[in-house]
């Protein structure tokens, strides 16, 4: 496929302005859809009169979709490493502008829609997710099972667990700002990306909102790239390890409870629950969910201490707002406070401050042959009496 280069007329003009708006694209194999996305994106940017660059994270196409971007004045970033969202995470480490935009490269998304986005930035959002169920899904566009059964149960989870106040977590056109992309850290490498940047924004309490987006059929000859079973679960599995509330703290909270009602009701005889005889086997069943569950709520004590050590806390307030900074180093200190850490925190903090100082006494690991001042006085004072009687 020939297409003819697109020049950019700012940098033809002169000294080239400063880029304000990347526009990322994660791509493999699109080669029928790449040439139209990337002219809908840079026809978008001159309507709207801002300096942008369409950057192309290639995550190793052999169509020909590279040629074709670099053709059209894109800008093509390899990335070796296979993923969607390994590919985005490329192309957006690599771009110049303050606000972000990104999109599937399928067509199934119109780039000349993101100046909605782009005013929602500049009046300080963080983030701005798309919601293709307030803006409409044309006919072909999306599988039934995704439309009535994914998206909407996913969505309706990352809400629960994480009072993200998104409709559609996992819509492909959103935006935005580089510094709050980085502050997100980001690292999940598949389809998982998605739901990791809406989780971690709410968690960091950032400004999120959202728009309507329309979702077209894309533009494709081949099947696509998501695969409906493999990805749900990869949804799901990263949610409930960002959320040991629900992986751990309420099942460990159920079981406990039923195992010690079972136990209460069994421990005086034998039960008769609708013909069936409930006798010492179920007791012993009652007594493993009890230790199950009380194994399982220690985890989720576990795991939130953990947090709150390495200044991540996770717990909302009766809003839905993350509590970090203050509170989070507050939290912090109280738990250092109950487990005796201070000395050995202040110790490790000026160990990574000066490496190579040693650690204070009040902190250095003890030796198995040395003894404590009083201990040794104690001994002296019996070897003495003993020399005396001798």
């Amino acid at each position: 496929m020939k297409v003819a280069r697109r020049h950019n007329q700012r940098q033809d003009a002169g000294t080239p302005a400063a880029i304000e708006v990347s526009i990322v694209m994660p791509c493999l194999n699109e080669a029928e859809t790449i040439a139209r996305c990337i002219q809908k994106a840079q026809r978008a940017a001159e309507k709207l009169g801002v300096s942008a660059e369409v950057i192309v994270a290639d995550n190793g196409s052999t169509d020909g979709s590279a040629v074709i971007a670099r053709e059209l004045g894109a800008r093509v970033v390899e990335v070796a490493h296979k993923g969607y969202g390994a590919a985005l995470i490329g192309g957006i480490e690599a771009a110049s502008g303050g606000f972000v935009v990104m999109g599937d490269a399928d067509d199934s998304y119109d780039f000349g829609e993101i100046g909605p986005f782009l005013d929602r930035l500049r009046a300080g959002d963080d983030l701005v997710v798309g919601n293709r169920f307030a803006g409409g899904i044309e006919p072909g566009a999306m599988p039934w099972l995704h439309r009535w059964l994914g998206n909407p149960v996913l969505s309706r989870i990352t809400r629960t667990f994480f009072h993200a106040r998104v409709g559609d977590t996992h819509c492909g056109l959103r935006a935005f700002r580089k510094e709050a992309f980085e502050r997100m850290n980001l690292r999940a490498t598949g389809m998982e990306f998605a739901s990791e940047m809406v989780i971690k924004a709410s968690l960091k309490g950032m400004r999120i909102s959202e728009l309507p987006v329309v979702l077209h059929p894309d533009g494709r000859s081949r099947p696509p790239h998501l695969r409906t079973w493999r990805d749900g679960w990869r949804h799901l599995r990263f949610m409930l390890l960002f959320s040991p509330r629900w992986l751990f703290l309420y099942p460990g909270l159920v079981l406990l409870v039923v195992g010690a009602v079972l136990s209460a009701l069994l421990v005086v005889g034998p039960l008769h629950v609708f013909g069936v005889r409930l006798d010492i086997h179920t007791l012993l069943v009652a007594g493993f969910l009890c230790l199950l569950g009380y194994q399982l709520v220690l985890f989720a004590v576990f795991t939130k201490i953990f947090a709150i050590r390495e200044g991540r806390p996770v717990a909302h307030d009766a809003r839905g707002h993350s509590r970090g900074g203050a509170d989070g180093s507050r939290h912090a200190d109280r738990v250092r406070e109950l487990l005796h850490l201070d000395p050995l925190h202040r110790a490790l903090a000026s160990r990574r401050a000066t490496p190579g100082s040693p650690l204070p006494a009040t902190c250095a690991p003890r030796s198995r042959n040395a003894r404590p001042a009083d201990r040794r006085a104690r001994d002296d004072r019996t070897r003495s009496r003993g020399t005396s009687s001798a």
